[in-house]
């Protein structure tokens, strides 16, 4: 389904390469199971060197809270000391996971160690040659900025003369897309499906905060971690722009927002699936009114609200013409050659809903071209089954608005999606101790080997083989 043009594919060669598939395409086949390959890029220096984030995260300090604990940081510390370098050489590979535009994800041990990375490897001439050098520095600048907990780890990267190797976290899971095939219907639950939306949800919102703007969200690019949550990956297509926050003052802080339960329940819950948290409504960056009047005193009639500003932190002001995505997932403004901005975004995770809930994009044709007419002048229709609930479909609506500027989250961002009453009763503070509608297995090498064959019919990978100590690569 690529929509850029391709060069034709080279001859095999005895050197380590990337593989090709267009830069607007649907990346992985239907069925594939496999860790996500459209990742980052190292820094092209002829030397080998561990990232530099990944240097302060061996410091006193930690540059990445959320993973300070992880033994694979532990891992890559020690041998930080022991060689002050990486390599190939300290890396098994075992088997590959995946390939994708700009490069190629092997899962790898760390020698001496019982951790396992997900291992991208590119051709660094490859990618000059192609034109791909930019979204791949894009990328790994990305990974580098980003500690969150739904977001990708970049534990280190290298180079050799030619290749330039990240060492990212390793996602066992598989995909969403492929986990939602293995679902009875095909589709998963309203239940199951807000939490996976209300976690990448969050995910975006700390991308727009780092002025970075996705572009590319759909099922294939969400891996499950092996606890059954989710981490985005994939940044090759993202867009870098300036953020600035604002306050914004509202003349309530529940005006927008559903009424809020009452009951013993309201006060003193902290089950974060609980649908009556008395904060469950509020925005992440909204503080929690306290009152000093004792509950036992308080009075069923309503109280009002004192005016509170509320922190947007939303690149609003971003514009590009790039005409980049998926052709399910696009925008009209990408389509129409309009210029885009964030709400592109809040156009994707409309039509990921959707596909979550009813086991397909709702703008789909027979093929590209009556897919791209589709989403610039087709209505929005809901199949009669599955049943999903009024909430559901109406915030799919105010997700997928043709006009950019009156689409749900192109004022205030994730703020003003997360206060629609299909999260009512969400704890978002507290979602990533939320337990996560299943744990999946780690995906078994079978089913990568053939998620591996069906890929290399759509682009090039890079395959290894070992030649006594040293691992030599080959494109196909």
């Amino acid at each position: 389904e690529a929509l850029q043009d391709e060069p034709k594919t080279p001859a095999p060669t005895n050197k380590k390469g990337a593989d090709e598939p267009g830069e607007l395409s649907r990346s992985k086949e239907k069925g594939e199971s496999s860790q996500s390959s459209k990742s980052s890029i190292g820094d092209y220096s002829t030397s080998t060197s561990i990232s530099e984030d990944s240097y302060g995260s061996f410091s006193a300090n930690g540059s990445r809270p959320h993973m300070s604990k992880d033994v694979r940081w532990e891992a890559m510390k020690r041998l930080a000391i022991q060689q002050g370098s990486l390599g190939l050489k300290n890396f098994k590979l075992l088997k590959q996971l995946g390939c994708g535009d700009i490069g190629t994800v092997y899962l790898a041990e760390l020698v001496g160690s019982d951790c396992m990375f997900a291992l991208k490897v590119m051709d660094i001439e490859y990618l000059i040659s192609r034109k791909k050098m930019l979204r791949a520095q894009t990328e790994r600048e990305i990974l580098q900025m980003l500690d969150h907990p739904f977001l990708p780890t970049l534990y280190s990267y290298f180079t050799t003369d030619n290749l330039s190797c990240l060492v990212m976290e390793y996602c066992p899971g598989g995909d969403l897309h492929v986990l939602r095939q293995k679902q009875p219907t095909r589709c998963f639950s309203e239940a199951a499906a807000r939490f996976y939306v209300a976690e990448v949800l969050l995910a975006l919102e700390y991308l727009h905060m780092l002025g970075v703007i996705y572009r590319d969200l759909k099922p294939e690019n969400i891996l499950v971690r092996e606890d059954g949550h989710i981490m985005l990956s994939d940044f090759d297509l993202s867009l870098r722009c300036s953020v600035n926050p604002m306050l914004v003052r509202c003349s309530s802080v529940g005006r927008d927002e559903p009424p809020r339960p009452s009951g013993p329940c309201a006060e003193s819950c902290i089950d974060p699936l609980c649908i009556q948290p008395s904060w469950a409504n509020s925005s992440c960056f909204t503080p929690r009114l306290v009152s000093s009047t004792p509950s036992r005193t308080r009075r069923a009639e309503p109280v009002k609200k004192p005016s509170l500003p509320q922190l947007v932190v939303e690149p609003t002001d971003a514009r590009s013409n790039s005409f980049v995505g998926t052709h399910e997932y696009l925008a009209p403004e990408i389509i129409r050659g309009d210029g885009h901005g964030s709400s592109v975004d809040w156009w994707t995770l409309g039509i990921f809903l959707y596909e979550l809930l009813y086991g397909k994009t709702p703008f789909r044709g027979p093929g590209n071209d009556e897919t791209l007419t589709n989403v610039v002048s087709q209505g929005l229709k809901f199949p009669d089954s599955p049943a999903v609930s009024y909430q559901a479909r109406d915030l799919i609506r105010g997700l997928l608005v043709k006009e950019p500027e009156l689409r749900l989250g192109s004022r205030k961002g994730a703020a003003e999606i997360k206060r629609h009453p299909f999260f009512q009763g969400l704890n978002w503070a507290l979602i990533r101790w939320t337990a996560p509608p299943e744990t999946p297995k780690s995906v078994d090498a079978s089913t990568l080997t053939a998620a591996v064959a069906r890929k290399k019919k759509e682009g090039k990978c890079l395959e290894f083989r070992m030649n006594g100590d040293d691992i030599e690569f080959e494109l196909f």
